[in-house]
């Protein structure tokens, strides 16, 4: 029986190809979220400000798997991100979360190696009012990891201890 509801799954693309992937796939209808930072890169002569993908080689997709090897043949798709055999099913409280956090003026970091999760909380006051996640790391008093479980990524933000509450 084929899925009738869309619901957000993540692909993975080859390097440097998000953008690419990203606007051929609108092009061929479908709804997609490329989470876009800008940061400073700095060259032996100039610096710049740059737009780069949050998730590097990964993309956002929000469709069904009737569509599957449609977009499996999209030039610049490696695959779909799976776990046991069936591709990742991405909460879409996730994808909110993302937009509200590239929203803010706060600078995000992904962090890409495997950290061990620890306490689940919740940020009650400030711009990020309402996002949850784990804590996975302390780097300072200000800068915490919190992991997406979703979605297998870690992003680093910058929140004080205060405006965090532990849940149970």
């Amino acid at each position: 029986m084929l899925e009738r509801k869309k619901k957000w799954y993540l692909l993975y693309t080859k390097p440097r190809n998000e953008k690419k992937v990203n606007t051929e796939l609108q092009i061929r209808g479908f709804e997609t979220y490329l989470p876009i930072q800008k940061t400073l890169k700095q060259w032996s002569d100039r610096k710049k400000m740059v737009e780069e993908p949050l998730f590097k080689s990964y993309l956002f997709i929000n469709t069904t798997l009737s569509f599957y090897y449609d977009i499996l043949n999209v030039n610049g798709i490696v695959k779909f991100v799976n776990f046991e055999k069936s591709p990742v099913v991405v909460n879409e409280n996730e994808i909110k979360i993302i937009k509200q956090m590239l929203g803010t003026e706060m600078f995000l970091d992904v962090v890409n190696e495997k950290l061990i999760q620890g306490s689940k909380v919740e940020v009650i006051a400030g711009p990020m009012i309402g996002v949850k996640g784990n804590i996975v790391e302390y780097r300072s008093k200000n800068q915490i990891i919190i992991n997406l479980i979703s979605i297998q990524q870690d992003i680093v933000i910058n929140v004080p201890h205060n405006l965090l509450k532990i849940l149970n």
